[in-house]
Order: structure tokens, then sequence, then C-alpha cells
């Protein structure tokens, strides 16, 4: 079995070395990766929830996809992958910020990432991995607001973070209909 590597980062992402991803998670190293978020036409953000096995913050829901690029690959790539792989299609991403967070989670495990966050637009059928996803679903943003505020423990701490930050990316890019989609 070939154990999965993290790309290693400093505060400015250059690459500085590799190391096993569950060591870089128990040392809490900072390391790369990335969050993809995907709206229909309507405005409305795909959400997973993070199935039962994986190794942090399962259960919970978060955005479309979230994973590390491989030592090597390119982000955006990564990215694409990744989606397609976790959730079953594929589709042309936007970079569209980054951020970097460092989170403790119960089991002793830190996420400390420099995260590339991108985002697309989907329309169709979604045939994600169970080893990934436990469940999927298209809400609406003030929906998404609401539920972070009156049940933050059901969703992870990088969506938190990264919510706010897509919101506003949203409503910048969008305008108006952001007000619509908040509505409804």
């Amino acid at each position: 079995m070939i154990l999965e590597q993290v790309v290693l980062v400093n505060e400015q992402d250059k690459a500085i070395g590799d190391m096993e991803k569950m060591e870089a998670h128990k040392r809490g190293v900072l390391h790369r990766a990335f969050s993809v978020f995907i709206f229909n036409s309507k405005g409305e953000l795909l959400l997973q929830q993070r199935a039962l096995n994986k190794y942090h913050s399962s259960g919970l829901w978060t955005n479309s996809c979230c994973s590390h690029p491989r030592p090597g690959e390119d982000t955006a790539e990564a990215a694409e992958r990744r989606l397609q792989e976790e959730m079953g299609f594929s589709v042309v991403l936007e970079k569209i910020f980054d951020f970097v967070y460092r989170a403790e989670f119960d089991n002793g495990l830190i996420e400390h990432e420099f995260d590339h966050v991108f985002a697309g637009e989907y329309e169709g059928p979604i045939e994600f991995n169970k080893q990934e996803v436990m469940d999927y679903c298209y809400k609406n943003l003030g929906d998404i607001r609401n539920l972070l505020k009156e049940h933050p423990g059901k969703f992870t701490q990088w969506f938190h973070l990264a919510f706010p930050r897509i919101e506003e990316w949203w409503k910048q890019r969008y305008g108006s209909m952001a007000e619509i989609s908040s509505i409804q």
C-alpha cells in the first residue's frame, strides 16, 4: 500500500517538502490543500456530508469537495481530479481565493492548511463515492448562513471560515441574484 503524500508549504504557499498525509495531520504541519464550491444555475451551493469513515470531521456537512494535491501535481488539476473522484462529475473550475487555517480535532489530528478555493457550476447527475461522501444536497446561501448559525456543529471548521468569503464573492459576482437566492 502506497501512503498518500501532501505538499508542505510556507505561509506564501512555496513548497518546502513532502510528508505522509497522516503524519502531517498528527504534527499539524502547514500543507497545501484545496476546497471546491459548486453552484447550480439557481445559485444554490452543492454541499456534501463527509463519510463516517473519514479520518476527521466524519458525518459533517461541508463544501462540494476538498482534498490535497499530490507532490508535483498542479492544484487546479488536483481539484478537478478529486471532484470527479468524490462527486462523479467534472467541470471547469475558477480559482477565487485562498486562506490559511489551523484546526484541532477531538481525535488529536490537526488541519493546518494553505487552502486554495475554487468554484464552478454544474447541472446534472451526481454519483458520489460512498467511501468519501455520505450524502449531498443543494442549498441557497441564505439557508446555509442560517444553518451555520443555528447548527454550527453540523459543519466542518474550514467551511465556517470559507463560507463568508464565498458568499461575498457570490454577491460581488452576481449581485441581485444572490439576494433572490437567499429569499427563496
